[in-house]
């Protein structure tokens, strides 16, 4: 599915590399989890799978594969038609990531419009099949109101919607509930499972947060400084952490007796 062999990334106006280095696969129906603090390089490394990093800016070198198929030094118009109907993204901050102009049901479609031969009436019979299969009740409403119409929860479920309409078969999250409270975090998670266990998207579930981490993902690498310093089965990383940060993410956990049961 996706391998990424010793992948680095610098910023031309900073001193270290983002990205140092990292290798990392993601299997076909898997979900792997990419964690480390603020500035570790976790979304870095999305960014450079999604082939949004301004090549202008950056040296990059190593190697991105979609199932064998390069991603890093690929021409912009073939990442093009690989993001578009390969790879979809849900950023952490939807309201930011969606035009305020568009209503959502347009916003959810405009993938369908650029890439496939639908006429509209089929676009939007299939964006109303897509905002049913993320939970989004009233599907026809949804389709028609404007992003600030929407509560955060559901316009996660949109952008969500928006990112699997295509059908990818890779599916990047970038700290997709952080701004979510805790209710409708637990229920994005329990939609992100459910996706994947009936259209077996893999996915990189990145976040911070190595409780939300555990809860989805059967694997997890943690980034620090540019570096992938650890990786493995989640349970395992979990229980017997190797690395000194990885220890201290995990005490870190905040909970309400004082210590995080895994």
């Amino acid at each position: 599915m996706l391998e990424i062999r010793d992948l680095h990334v610098k910023f031309h106006n900073r001193d270290r590399e983002a990205v140092a280095g990292i290798s990392l696969t993601i299997d076909d129906g898997e979900i792997v989890g990419l964690v480390g603090e603020s500035g570790s390089g976790k979304s870095v490394t999305a960014m450079s799978i999604a082939g949004l990093l301004p090549r202008k800016q950056c040296d990059l070198s190593g190697d991105i594969l979609l199932d064998g198929e390069d991603l890093l030094h690929a021409p912009r118009s073939a990442l093009r038609q690989i993001h578009g109907r390969r790879i979809g993204v849900v950023f952490q901050e939807p309201m930011s990531a969606m035009d305020p102009l568009m209503r959502v049901g347009e916003q959810v479609g405009e993938v369908l419009r650029i890439h496939t031969g639908l006429t509209p009436a089929q676009r939007k019979k299939k964006v109303l099949e897509v905002l049913s299969a993320v939970e989004l009740a009233d599907p026809e409403g949804v389709y028609n109101k404007y992003p600030h119409e929407l509560s955060g929860g559901m316009l996660q479920r949109a952008m969500i919607a928006a990112a699997i309409v295509i059908q990818p078969s890779l599916l990047l999250l970038d700290e997709p509930t952080t701004a979510l409270d805790v209710t409708i975090q637990a229920q994005i998670l329990e939609l992100l499972k459910k996706l994947n266990a009936e259209k077996g998207i893999s996915m990189l579930f990145i976040s911070h947060n190595l409780n939300v981490v555990r809860k989805l993902c059967k694997r997890v690498a943690v980034m620090q400084r540019g570096l992938l310093v650890e990786s493995g089965d989640t349970k395992d990383v979990f229980f017997h952490p190797q690395h000194p940060y990885t220890r201290r993410l995990i005490e870190a956990i905040p909970t309400r007796h004082g210590k995080e049961t895994v």
